[in-house]
């Protein structure tokens, strides 16, 4: 057994020291189990998908397919983390549900794709501009004369 530093424990091949399994904590109860892919449990994985199913009959009813993620959160009671981690993954496809989406990592704001709204990429753009620009004034070839 071998200890990583994520504080799984991994069982080693005796012949190449290819990880056999991989003990973890399931990320959403806590519970030790052997982790293949995801970090969650086969438990929660399970009630993930019920929840899943549950989200994806509310939107996919005709009247409901214009449905904001609130809107879907007060229907079926799921989680809104889950909802937008099922829309950023693509599970829940915005190009069929137009009003779905989740929060630019930076400023909060409702998007569709990327991490980061066109707003805050932009002024990352210009910052990252600005900062070369400054760094190219600070280290170009400054030479000083000395006039005797």
């Amino acid at each position: 057994m071998i200890q990583t530093t994520a504080g799984t424990t991994r069982k080693q091949d005796v012949k190449g020291g290819i990880p056999l399994a991989e003990l973890a904590n399931c990320k959403s109860c806590g519970k030790v189990f052997v982790k293949v892919s995801s970090p969650y449990c086969p438990e929660c994985l399970k009630e993930q998908e019920k929840k899943f199913d549950k989200v994806y009959d509310y939107i996919k009813q005709q009247e409901n397919r214009m449905s904001t993620v609130s809107q879907v959160h007060e229907a079926t009671q799921v989680e809104t983390a889950l909802i937008y981690h099922w829309i950023h993954e693509g599970r829940l496809l915005t190009t069929m549900f137009p009003n779905l989406g989740y929060p630019c990592k930076s400023c909060g704001k409702i998007i569709q794709e990327g991490s980061i709204c066109d707003d805050c990429r932009k002024r990352l753009e210009r910052d990252i501009a600005r900062l070369e620009k400054e760094e190219d004034l600070n280290t170009g070839d400054h030479r000083t004369t000395y006039h005797t």
